[in-house]
């Protein structure tokens, strides 16, 4: 007997997937399991907003520029920061290197350097005279140390061009006046102490319809067509007079120059104004010099040895009421409080009948303290791209890691060099030299008829402080190999090295020579070296220094 099969309801068939596609849901993709996850314990309270410009820097800057100024005046090592910036970029002032394209200009080498020179010569006329700043109260090379300080502090400078009478003993009417970057802010704004609010942060010209944005005025297409500058500093509790507004055009009308100088750098592309150079690490600034202060008076306290006499009544036999006459005269002693307290090296105090001292153990170590801010210092470091050896001034490694911490704090100063001859130095010169060239004081044809001429006219380099050598041997023997391939020049090396001009020197070294041989002596020779060490057999019996040149050959 065959069994009967039982016959079942269909079941419809589940589709296969398809190649390529996911099975279960879909949880996670690129970032949203890492920095972007919302979910992961280390992240899941961590939801910041970034913004536009205007509300991430303009609607903060009073407060940042406020906060960097004190770590500037109040902080140590944000004063170091500030100055070994200053040291290392401007210094005593970036030097003019007049750099003309001869060969647009049609000049012989010859030529260029003839008019570099005497260029150089009419500058240094203009720029070492008081008469340069509207002030007269700092030659350009000092109101460089100005501007770059305010640009550090304040996240940009700002500089004015202007024109004044010549005198009889200078004869240029070009005029520089400094200014604080608190003073370009929007018309009928009062910024004080604390964030600017957000309606106030863009203002409207009610004549043209431009915006302005923080005292800056742009037009449709977000160019920069004037700056709004206020008579005063906006916030000056001993200036009592009416603050009014002025509205300066960025550019003038017929030269098309600058009429308005800002010494800032954005990171931003719709930024118009910088931001303080201490801003990333204003907070752990302030936390390191609360620490320091909460140490050092730990240690101090620590180190006081302080009495404390309890007064008996008259009739125990106790101290009395003259307490401790020998120790202190009446003028000397204080009234007592409970609720003042006084510590002191060496200080005695009487205590009234009824009061007792309880000591409370407050041993602690400093032996966590100079690694932990170390640590701190180099944060701090990094974030400013100087390295904590060169914000110490402190040097205790090896030769090489000395060297590498220079070399690179040299290259973030090159560029904020670059940066600031970009901004303040170049733009002055140009308005230095068109005036020069159009009293006839320096010829240069073709100036203002081609704007070609006129940019190969005014190229220059613009030199700064030298890095400073730790092994000066071998620091010479590399920029000798740097000229000698080609890879750089006499002049470059001699204003990087030592912040000297090439062609002086070699006029000085004439000069020299000439008076060693005036006086019977040979000039001091450089012996070649030959790859191994070893001196070149030409130069083995070569004349040594102090040596008669006269007759006989006789030693000095």
């Amino acid at each position: 007997m065959t069994k009967k099969r039982m016959k079942t309801p269909g079941k419809a068939r589940h589709p296969t997937a398809m190649a390529g596609e996911m099975k279960g849901p879909v949880l996670n993709t690129g970032y949203s399991h890492g920095g972007a996850s919302l979910t992961r314990q280390a992240l899941r309270g961590y939801n910041p907003v970034k913004s536009s410009s205007k509300s991430d820097v303009d609607a903060n800057l009073n407060v940042l520029r406020n906060r960097s100024a004190d770590m500037y005046i109040n902080s140590p090592l944000g004063a170091s920061a500030i100055n070994t910036s200053r040291a290392h970029i401007i210094g005593a002032g970036l030097t003019l290197s007049a750099k003309i394209n001869y060969r647009i200009l049609g000049m012989s080498a010859e030529q260029a350097i003839e008019w570099q020179h005497s260029t150089k010569a009419e500058f240094d006329l203009w720029a070492d005279s008081l008469e340069c700043d509207l002030y007269r109260k700092n030659n350009f090379y000092d109101m460089q140390d100005i501007a770059f300080i305010s640009y550090l502090v304040d996240g940009d400078a700002w500089a004015a061009i202007k024109y004044r009478k010549p005198k009889n003993d200078f004869p240029y009417c070009t005029r520089v006046q400094l200014f604080e970057a608190a003073r370009v802010c929007n018309p009928g704004t009062f910024p004080t102490a604390g964030n600017v609010p957000y309606m106030l942060v863009e203002k409207r010209n009610p004549k043209n319809g431009n915006r302005i944005i923080n005292g800056i005025e742009i037009d449709n297409d977000g160019a920069v067509v004037a700056y709004w500058i206020a008579n005063r500093y906006p916030y000056d509790p001993v200036d009592c007079s009416q603050l009014e507004w002025a509205r300066v055009e960025a550019f003038g009308r017929r030269t098309g120059y600058q009429n308005i100088l800002q010494i800032s750098h954005e990171e931003r592309p719709e930024q118009y104004r910088g931001v303080p150079f201490l801003s990333p690490v204003i907070e752990e600034l302030k936390q390191v010099s609360r620490f320091t202060d909460a140490e050092l008076t730990a240690a101090i306290i620590k180190s006081y040895f302080t009495l404390f006499f309890k007064t008996q009544s008259q009739g125990a036999g106790g101290l009395g009421a003259g307490g401790l006459p020998e120790a202190y005269g009446p003028e000397e002693k204080i009234d007592f409080s409970k609720y003042i307290f006084e510590l002191g090296a060496g200080t005695m105090n009487e205590l009234p009948p009824g009061y007792d001292v309880q000591t409370v153990d407050a041993s602690r170590t400093l032996s966590v303290f100079e690694p932990f801010v170390n640590a701190l210092v180099s944060h701090i470091g990094a974030a400013l791209g100087i390295p904590s050896e060169v914000l110490l001034s402190r040097f205790q490694s090896s030769y090489s890691a000395a060297r590498g911490a220079l070399l690179q704090f040299m290259a973030v100063a090159h560029a904020r060099r670059t940066w600031f001859a970009r901004d303040f130095c170049q733009p002055v010169y140009e308005r230095w030299l068109a005036e020069a060239v159009a009293i006839g004081r320096i010829r240069a044809p073709g100036f203002f008829d081609s704007p070609l001429l006129r940019k190969a006219w005014s190229r220059a380099d613009w030199f700064g402080p030298v890095m400073g050598m730790l092994d000066p041997e071998k620091e010479v023997r590399a920029a000798k190999l740097r000229e000698e391939y080609g890879y750089s020049t006499g002049e470059r090396e001699a204003a990087e090295m030592t912040g000297t001009t090439y062609s002086e020197n070699i006029a000085q070294l004439s000069v020299e020579r000439q008076n060693w041989r005036n006086n019977n002596l040979a000039y001091p020779r450089t012996k070649p070296v030959e790859e191994n060490g070893e001196e070149t057999e030409e130069d083995a019996g070569a004349q040594t220094p102090w040596t008669m040149s006269g007759e006989g050959g006789k030693s000095q």
